[in-house]
C-alpha cells in the first residue's frame, strides 16, 4: 500500500506583528515577518481504498474535527478525488501558542495528499484551498520565510540570517478570537516597509497583540519575565501564548518553572517540503 511517512510540519515565529486596520467584514489587516523554525510535528499518510479519511493521534489528543481532516476533505471537494487516507500525527508543537501548528499540519496534509493521490495541483491552487482553512496555511505551503500582509494572503519571500532562539510556552493557552475581539487591541499601526525590517530583523517593531494577550493570560508576562531573568529580550509570537528571544551563541538558559515547554530552536531557510508541488508563479517557493 502506498504511504508517505515522517512528513514534517514546522512551526513559525512572528518576528513582529502589526495590526494596520480592519476590513468592513471585520477581518483584521496585518503586517508580519513569518519565520520557520525546527520545532516540528510529524505526520504519516497511508493510501486507503474508498474516499474515507481517518486520523490517529500518536501524541496529545486533537479535536475530533481538526485542520488535518478539514484539509483532506477540502482537497477532495476541490478536486473530486475519490481516494482516501489514514493519517497518523505525532503532535509536538503546542496548541494555542501562536506558532501555527494547526495551519502547518494542514499545509503538510495538502502537500502530502496532493502527492499521494496523484492530483498534480500547483502551489497557487493549493494556496487557494489553504486560505479557506486558515490565514497562515498559504505561508506554510509556499515554503519560505516571508513578509506577510493583508489577512495573510499577500506573501513576499524574505531572507533572514541564520540564528538560534529560545522558545517558551507556559501551561496556559490563548484563543485567537478573544484577542482580536478585545476593544483594547491596537488596530492603527502605521504600515512598515521591508527595508526597515531588514536593517534590524531581531529588534524591529513589536507585537500589537501582546498587551491584550498579557491581560488575558498571565503566563505570557511570566514567560517574558523569565526570559528577562536570563538576560534575553522576549516577544510574543502570533496571538500567543508562546514567547521567544534571540539566543546568543554559547548561552545556556537556566531551568524554567515546572510545566513549561522550553526549547532551543534554529530558524529554517526553506520548508522541508519545498518542491513537493510545482508552481506557475515565480514569487512562491518550491
Amino acid at each position: 500500500m502506498r504511504a508517505l511517512y515522517d512528513v514534517p510540519a514546522p512551526a513559525k515565529l512572528n518576528l513582529f506583528l502589526h495590526v494596520t486596520g480592519r476590513r468592513a467584514d471585520g477581518m483584521h489587516l496585518l503586517q508580519s515577518a513569518f519565520m520557520l523554525i525546527d520545532w516540528c510535528d510529524t505526520l504519516h499518510f497511508e493510501l486507503r481504498p474508498g474516499a474515507g479519511v481517518s486520523r490517529e493521534d500518536l501524541g496529545e489528543p486533537l479535536p475530533a474535527d481538526d485542520l488535518v481532516l478539514r484539509a483532506a476533505r477540502a482537497l477532495q471537494a476541490a478536486t473530486g478525488a475519490a481516494a482516501g487516507a489514514h493519517i497518523r500525527i505525532e503532535k509536538r508543537i503546542p496548541s494555542q501558542a501562536g506558532m501555527g501548528g494547526g495551519s502547518s499540519d494542514a499545509a503538510s496534509t495538502l502537500l502530502a495528499l496532493n502527492r499521494l493521490w496523484d492530483l498534480g495541483l500547483e502551489l497557487p491552487q493549493l494556496a487557494a484551498i489553504g486560505l479557506g482553512l486558515g490565514a497562515d496555511v498559504p505561508f506554510f505551503l509556499r515554503g519560505h520565510n516571508a513578509w506577510v500582509e493583508g489577512i495573510g494572503e499577500v506573501i513576499t519571500p524574505l531572507e533572514v540570517p541564520a540564528a538560534r532562539f529560545l522558545v517558551v510556552k507556559t501551561a496556559q493557552g490563548l484563543d485567537t478570537a478573544r484577542i482580536f475581539s478585545d476593544p483594547a487591541l491596537r488596530r492603527d499601526s502605521e504600515p512598515a516597509i521591508i527595508s526597515g525590517f531588514a536593517a534590524d530583523p531581531w529588534e524591529f517593531g513589536r507585537n500589537d497583540l501582546q498587551p491584550v494577550a498579557e491581560s488575558l493570560c498571565p503566563g505570557v508576562g511570566q514567560a517574558l519575565q523569565w526570559l528577562g531573568s536570563q538576560g534575553l529580550r522576549g516577544r510574543m509570537t502570533g496571538s500567543g501564548s508562546a514567547v521567544f528571544a534571540l539566543l546568543p551563541p554559547g548561552q545556556v538558559p537556566g531551568e524554567a518553572p515546572a510545566g513549561w515547554q522550553v526549547r532551543e530552536c534554529s530558524n529554517m531557510g526553506v520548508h522541508p517540503l519545498a518542491g513537493w508541488a510545482s508552481s506557475d508563479d515565480s514569487s512562491v517557493g518550491g
